[in-house]
């Protein structure tokens, strides 16, 4: 049953709800359970619900009054289109599957806020009925969350105009918060938003990763591989392994995560490859709690996605970023950028060449590389802060709306 007015007049406890569509890797829902964590660290009283489509949402531990639904998944095939990642049902009855789930579990956890991570109008359309309803009854205030850089700046505006996700950022929206500086990156560039949206938007700065109590780190000093999800993380892992096999003396050793969605047949030939160097490069498989791998790290190599970059950054690694190209320039976008700031060493295939020299000399050159911490620009990390201030501003605006 849903609450109604009069129980917000008592003094409910705040509820936020997070949108996250997450058709493929962890991005969204890493990012998602970041912000729900400091939202109600903030705020001891609120709670927060995260729908997700992430097959691994279960491996996840989630923090105190911090709670998650599973939409059913999809996937990308190779061609571009979609299907059903598990369930006999066509793309079509998933997506209206989700849809209705997305709008029951509005209805019943009635959120004062709610934050749609990077797709306005969601999976296919799936967000718009539950958008249209939050918007008719103004029972919410709603987020639009965009992380540092979406895609070149015609290409999104392109997908954005396909998708009619600028008419649906301007009619629904109270803010958009940007997970970045303007000074580094605008990824709202090329779109066509009116004055009135562009002055919803808030620059919050980079999402710091929690720094808190970590876990005892594997033997030192080792260099962490990390493809993140590793689902297109071949050819970087190929890389550091071409590197470790050609280089006998090259060192540190070598820790490999590999990511819940490497296949398992590469896996199985990285798995030989690893052990042929003879304790020189390690592997693991998933591993949720990868913060305590980044802290003992001597340096990190690694794709260039947001969450990636994120903890890079907190953990104050000296990193080298192997950015993917395909399908969209996001992670080049963001690579190059934070070596023009002094913040990483970007590996780049047409400037560096993607060959076991250039990785070798990459990570031979790591100890020499300045810290992010001496490049690091005023407010980048703020990020959690920010918007934990800018709920608590959405609350009281609610808080008003309902009393007065």
């Amino acid at each position: 049953m849903s609450l109604g007015i009069d129980d917000k007049q008592t003094g409910r406890a705040p509820r936020i709800m997070f949108y996250s569509h997450d058709t493929f890797g962890l991005g969204h829902l890493r990012r998602s359970r970041a912000l729900a964590a400091a939202m109600t660290r903030a705020n001891p009283r609120a709670s927060a619900l995260i729908l997700t489509g992430s097959p691994v949402a279960g491996r996840f531990t989630f923090p105190r009054r911090v709670d998650h639904v599973r939409l059913p998944g999809v996937t990308k095939r190779a061609d571009g289109s979609y299907a059903a990642r598990t369930i006999g049902m066509g793309i079509d009855e998933v997506t209206e599957l989700r849809s209705g789930l997305i709008q029951t579990t509005m209805r019943q956890f009635d959120p004062d806020v709610v934050v749609v991570d990077k797709e306005p109008t969601g999976f296919r359309g799936e967000l718009l009925p539950t958008l249209e309803q939050l918007d008719q009854s103004g029972r919410a205030k709603l987020v639009l969350g965009l992380r540092d850089v979406l895609d070149e700046p015609e290409v999104l505006a392109a997908e954005w105009a396909r998708k009619d996700a600028v008419a649906a950022t301007e009619k629904y929206y109270h803010e958009i918060w940007v997970y970045g500086l303007q000074s580094v990156y605008d990824p709202t560039e090329g779109l066509p938003l009116s004055p009135s949206a562009q002055a919803r938007i808030h620059w919050t700065g980079y999402l710091r990763r929690d720094l808190g109590p970590v876990g005892e780190p594997p033997e030192q000093p080792y260099i962490l591989i990390t493809p993140g999800g590793g689902g297109d993380g071949k050819a970087m892992v190929n890389l550091v392994l071409s590197a470790y096999e050609k280089d006998p003396d090259l060192s540190p050793r070598a820790l490999l995560v590999y990511g819940p969605f490497l296949s398992g047949e590469l896996r199985e030939e990285f798995e030989t490859r690893v052990a042929a160097l003879n304790g020189r490069v390690t592997a693991v498989g998933f591993e949720s709690q990868i913060e305590t791998l980044f802290a003992g790290a001597a340096g990190v190599v690694c794709m260039g996605g947001y969450n990636t970059f994120c903890e890079v950054l907190s953990f104050d690694k000296r990193a080298v970023i192997v950015p993917r190209t395909t399908p969209r320039l996001e992670q080049w976008i963001r690579a190059s950028r934070a070596e023009e700031l002094g913040l990483v060493r970007m590996l780049d295939e047409t400037r560096d060449g993607l060959t076991a020299d250039a990785m070798i000399t990459a990570i031979r050159n790591l100890p020499q590389q300045p810290l992010p911490s001496e490049a690091i620009k005023a407010g980048l990390l703020d990020g959690l802060d920010y918007v934990s201030d800018r709920v608590e501003a959405l609350l009281s605006v609610e808080k008003e709306r309902a009393t007065g």
